[in-house]
């Protein structure tokens, strides 16, 4: 039971980073990205790719950084 929950987190993940895509609100984006992110990230780890968890990795700083720069930006 305990090996789905990567596939689920996964799946979860990707269902954020789309709805995201949606949000016109940056910050609020950004947000739903990153829980995404981590959720990819997880998933990623558990399959051990050396490819996605880097990818991940950056993805969620790229929208840290962004909500960073939108805060100070004000």
């Amino acid at each position: 039971m305990l090996e789905y929950l990567p596939k689920v987190l996964g799946a979860f993940g990707l269902l954020f980073i789309t709805y995201g895509i949606f949000i016109k609100d940056e910050i609020k984006q950004d947000w739903v990205f990153i829980i995404g992110g981590l959720l990819l990230l997880i998933y990623s780890i558990s399959l051990r790719d050396p490819i996605f968890i880097p990818l991940q990795i950056v993805f969620t700083l790229a929208s840290l950084y962004e909500i960073w720069h939108i805060k100070t930006k004000k």
